[in-house]
């Protein structure tokens, strides 16, 4: 089975929100990268998930979210906008967190659920992932979820260890 079928079963994607969604960026010519979980996925072992995190390169997420509005459900929250459409189960967030802009300097194009698409760097996806789970803000699962991404980058990458910090690595152990 081809991993984009697979995607589109597993994710009820009837829709093909993650399709329209991309190319939304491409007509827009939005730079983008992914990052969070999926970008993980991209260099290491995958992991079956739902969510799909992406950073934009955009001065204004105001008006991003009205031109996406056009096309996609979206839903406004402090750092982030969730894009959806009904007929899939697929969660795209845009991340509006300034911090996570410079990683798309960095993306480079690897395979995502089955398509080619930027991705953060693995350093940059690994200082991603140390944000959110030192996030005091973050749900408590999700944290978890952020700590078991950053294990997984170490056990292929061992050399990003020093990367960590001393109280978040004692958490791994």
């Amino acid at each position: 089975m081809r991993v984009s079928t697979f995607r589109r079963i597993v994710m009820k994607d009837t829709s093909d929100l993650l399709e329209q969604f991309l190319g939304f960026l491409e007509v827009s010519g939005t730079r983008y990268c992914v990052i969070g979980g999926q970008a993980v996925n991209a260099y290491v072992e995958p992991l079956v998930s739902l969510d799909l995190d992406v950073v934009v390169a955009v001065k204004d997420a105001n008006e991003l979210a009205l031109q996406l509005r056009k096309s996609f459900k979206v839903v406004r929250f402090p750092h982030s906008l969730n894009v959806s459409l009904s007929g899939s189960d697929l969660r795209i967030q845009v991340q509006t967190d300034e911090r996570y802009v410079p990683f798309i300097e960095r993306a480079r194009r690897k395979n995502v659920l089955g398509r080619r698409m930027f991705v953060a760097d693995i350093a940059d996806v690994l200082q991603g992932k140390i944000w959110a789970a030192l996030d005091p803000e973050g749900q408590g699962s999700k944290r978890q979820k952020d700590l078991a991404d950053i294990a997984r980058i170490l056990e292929t990458y061992p050399a990003y260890r020093d990367s960590i910090p001393p109280d978040l690595l004692s958490r791994l152990l």
